[in-house]
C-alpha cells in the first residue's frame, strides 16, 4: 500500500518496520501462548476477606472465592492508593482510567477487580469523582492480600529489596496485576505482572503492564514517542498531580 506523495524511501522504512511489526505481534502471541500453558500455580494460602460496597450502599465483606460467580478466573490489579497518599499513584490511576472502558467487556468472561488499602467507602468516592462505572473496586484494609500477591514491597525478598536499595522497613504500594484461577474449592495463582520486579533491563523502564495501557501504545505511533520527561498525571493543568 501506499499513501499520497509518499517517497520511496518512506515506502522501503515503512515496509521493513511492517515487516518487524508483523514479527512483534506472532512474538505477543507466543508470549500469550506460553502463558496459557503455564503449569498450576501456588494454591492461595486463604479465603482472603475483602469489603466492598454492597447493593444498599453499605460497606460488607466479600471472601476472595465469592469474587469468582459463575467463572473459573478473576483478574485482581492492585492499586496504589493506600490510607496515606492525599491523591493516588497517577501511574496507576491512567492505567486504569484505559481499564475502565474495557471494564465493560472484560468481565464477560472474567472479572476483574481493582484493590487498595484504604478503606472502601473512599474507594468508592474516588471512583465516582473520576467516573468509573465499570471498574469495581474492593478494600484489602485488614487482610493480607497484598503482602502474598506484591501489591506492596512488603513481599519483596531480601535480596529483592537488596538489588534495588529498599531498607528493611521501607515498604509502599506497588502496581501489580494478578490473575487466579479457580478448580472446584481450591483457587491457585495463574499469573502476575512480574516483569514490574524483573532485575533492571539497561534503557528499559519497569513497567510491567503496557499491553494493557492504551496511553503508552498510542504515544508509540507519534514521531515524537513517549518522550523522556512526560508521565501521566491524576489532573492536568493548574492542580496538575
Amino acid at each position: 500500500m501506499s499513501f499520497p506523495n509518499e517517497s520511496s524511501a518512506y515506502r522501503t522504512a515503512r515496509n521493513a518496520l511492517l515487516d518487524a511489526e508483523i514479527a512483534l505481534r506472532r512474538q505477543t502471541e507466543a508470549v500469550a501462548a506460553m502463558r496459557r500453558a503455564l503449569p498450576p500455580g501456588g494454591e492461595v494460602p486463604e479465603d482472603f476477606v475483602f469489603e466492598r460496597i454492597g447493593a444498599n450502599f453499605r460497606p460488607e465483606q466479600v471472601r476472595m472465592s465469592e469474587l469468582f460467580g459463575d467463572f473459573p478466573t478473576i483478574l485482581i490489579y492492585s492499586y496504589m492508593f493506600g490510607p496515606e497518599r492525599d491523591v493516588p499513584c497517577p501511574g496507576c490511576t491512567h492505567l486504569l482510567d484505559c481499564i475502565e472502558g474495557a471494564a465493560r467487556h472484560v468481565p464477560q468472561r472474567a472479572p476483574l477487580y481493582v484493590v487498595a488499602r484504604s478503606p472502601v467507602a473512599r474507594l468508592a468516592a474516588w471512583a465516582h469523582a473520576r467516573g468509573w462505572n465499570h471498574l469495581e473496586l474492593l478494600s484489602t484494609a485488614g487482610n493480607d492480600y497484598s503482602a502474598h500477591y506484591y501489591g506492596n514491597t512488603a513481599a519483596l525478598t531480601p535480596a529483592m529489596r537488596a538489588q534495588r536499595g529498599y531498607g528493611e522497613d521501607e515498604n509502599w504500594d506497588e502496581p501489580m496485576l494478578n490473575v487466579f484461577h479457580k478448580d472446584g474449592d481450591t483457587i491457585r495463582h495463574f499469573w502476575g505482572s512480574e516483569l514490574v520486579f524483573a532485575p533492571e533491563d539497561a534503557g528499559q523502564h519497569h513497567r510491567g503492564l503496557d499491553f494493557a495501557d492504551a496511553v503508552w501504545g498510542l504515544l508509540d505511533t507519534t514521531p515524537e514517542g513517549r518522550g523522556d520527561t512526560f508521565f501521566p498525571k491524576v489532573t492536568y493543568g493548574q492542580a496538575a498531580s
